[in-house]
């Protein structure tokens, strides 16, 4: 039996979620509050690449922005985040598809994105959080894009654990051009699905031998000057 849609209350708001679209949690506020920190997004072009929800997209809309792309390769998701926009009256456009749709429809000036990222050792995989071995497979191209995704003088906001590997995130911002560095960081008890992983995590020297709680960092990006990867074709992500 299919389970029911239900509201999900955050900090902010409550949103609603079709079962099998991932829930809004820590990693998620903290980007919103990077965001808000960030001096928000008033009149700016904004994406939210893999919205879930559409939470991310729906508080850049109530801060001020001037339009939202929101874009996940989920149909549920897609569903949901159209939901939470409309009852709400906010200018916030729903794509499906994935790193190549959000090229496509920009360039932007501010980029957010809580991508999967939870290491995978292999088998069947949950779309909403498993994002390969080391976790980067939706990361690295998202990564590799930015350049492209941002318009000039733009910025992105990026959450994601620190057993991906925060310096391979912001080398591979700074190889594109951009200006890259950590703006918030917030140390959590390990979840269930993390829990799980935790062998694997440290036969992967992903992860101490005594970690019970992993590290979220939102990691800034920003685009101060034209790209010379404007001829790139867009790389898509495994999500």
């Amino acid at each position: 039996m299919t389970a029911p849609p239900m509201l999900v209350s955050t900090k902010k708001a409550r949103v609603w979620r079709m079962p099998g679209v991932y829930r809004p949690q820590e990693d998620s506020f903290l980007l919103a509050q990077a965001l808000r920190e960030a001096g928000g997004s008033r009149d700016a072009r904004v994406l939210d690449f893999c919205t879930g929800t559409g939470f991310l997209a729906v508080t850049a809309a109530q801060l001020g922005a001037g339009s939202v792309t929101a874009v996940d390769i989920a149909t549920r998701a897609v569903l949901t985040a159209r939901f939470n926009a409309r009852t709400r009256g906010l200018p916030v456009r729903v794509l499906r598809g994935g790193l190549d749709v959000a090229t496509r429809t920009g360039p932007f000036d501010v980029v957010l994105s809580n991508p999967p990222y939870v290491p995978h050792e292999g088998g069947p995989a949950d779309p909403r959080w498993d994002a390969g071995p080391d976790g980067r497979c939706v990361l690295d191209p998202l990564c590799d894009e930015m350049s492209n995704l941002l318009s000039v003088n733009g910025f992105a906001l990026v959450v994601h654990s620190g057993f991906n590997g925060v310096d391979a995130t912001l080398d591979r911002l700074r190889r594109g051009g951009l200006k890259a560095a950590v703006v918030a960081r917030q140390k959590i008890p390990l979840g269930p699905v993390l829990q799980s992983r935790v062998r694997y995590l440290r036969h992967a020297q992903l992860a101490g031998q005594d970690a019970t709680n992993e590290e979220v960092v939102v990691i800034r990006a920003d685009r101060t000057r034209p790209s010379d990867n404007v001829d790139c074709a867009p790389r898509e992500g495994c999500r």
